[in-house]
């Protein structure tokens, strides 16, 4: 499956090799490992930090859309999850580039395509495309909405509503890639935007961690829950679109969920940047941490 992000194709000219559709990413379904006993159990080598280090720089320079990893230091491997569009050719050039080191891969199938996703969750509308509202944000007495940098590119316009007669205001920030956030400054001083998602009350932003439970609120799917897998996650959407230091969950998502939030009750995580799979059979979407989109805006919640 290859990596993607989300944005609908309905009603909305698509941006080729920008915006896409969040299929949604599927949950792992088998590991392989070149270094397997008979017993399915992983060997572990020891690896050093450096030797990983450069293991991860191999993967990101093997340049194969489809593909999200990280080091993991507890099972001393680099974890490379790959999409069904990637091919055993992908995989031996992922580990051609590792070389010596390819031993430390470890790679992770997963079912689907990889795609980028364009109230919290609220839709929002550029003139070409639709994404979701992550979270409202204000400087002084100034007011924006966070929202993933792959909806904010070339700094459009936003609209409230589909005929794009409600203006919301510019894009006066955008990160993307490297990172996946941007913001919209609120100048239609006739909207109302609350520091919620939903009806949901978003009152402190932090970091999650790993086995934590979460919710996603986005304009296409509505709001569905996972947990966290993995954090600082690197992500290959192809095109030379590649991002890093994200989150990895088990949450569903779909065309034009991009952007939209993710949450644990009053407490902000993330904002919805692609993944593959869908909210029928279930997916796995990678979030920007809202922390990081944040600190870079000098913006805080209200």
């Amino acid at each position: 499956m290859r990596i993607k992000r989300t944005t609908p194709r309905s009603g909305i000219v698509r941006r080729s090799g920008l915006l896409a559709t969040a299929a949604g990413l599927a949950a792992a379904t088998a590991l392989v490992s070149t270094n397997a006993h008979a017993d399915g159990a992983r060997s572990v080598e020891p690896y050093s930090a450096a030797q990983l280090s450069s293991v991860d720089s191999a993967v990101r320079s093997a340049d194969v859309a489809g593909t999200a990893w990280s080091v993991d230091r507890k099972t001393n491997s680099v974890t490379v999850a790959v999409d069904e569009t990637v091919t055993a050719a992908d995989i031996a050039k992922i580990k051609s580039a590792a070389g010596a080191n390819a031993g430390a891969i470890r790679i992770e199938h997963m079912k689907g395509k990889l795609r980028k996703l364009l109230s919290g969750g609220d839709a929002i509308y550029a003139p070409s495309w639709r994404c979701s509202l992550g979270f409202n944000v204000r400087k002084g007495n100034t007011y924006y909405l966070l929202t993933a940098g792959h909806c904010t590119e070339g700094k459009p316009p936003y609209y409230a509503n589909s005929s794009k007669t409600t203006s919301i205001g510019p894009t006066t920030g955008t990160s993307f890639p490297g990172n996946d956030y941007g913001i919209v400054q609120y100048t239609n001083t006739s909207l109302a935007h609350p520091s919620a998602v939903g009806s949901q009350a978003i009152t402190k932003a932090a970091d999650p961690t790993v086995g934590q439970n979460v919710t996603r609120r986005g304009s296409t799917t509505g709001t569905h829950s996972g947990r966290v897998t993995a954090l600082n996650q690197t992500v290959n959407y192809g095109s030379g679109d590649i991002v890093s230091g994200l989150i990895k969950t088990t949450v569903c998502a779909e065309p034009g969920d991009s952007g939209g939030s993710l949450y644990s009750g009053s407490t902000a995580y993330g904002l919805t940047s692609g993944g593959s799979g869908n909210c029928t059979s279930g997916g796995t979407t990678f979030f920007q941490p809202v922390v990081e989109a944040m600190n870079a805006y000098g913006v805080s919640l209200f």
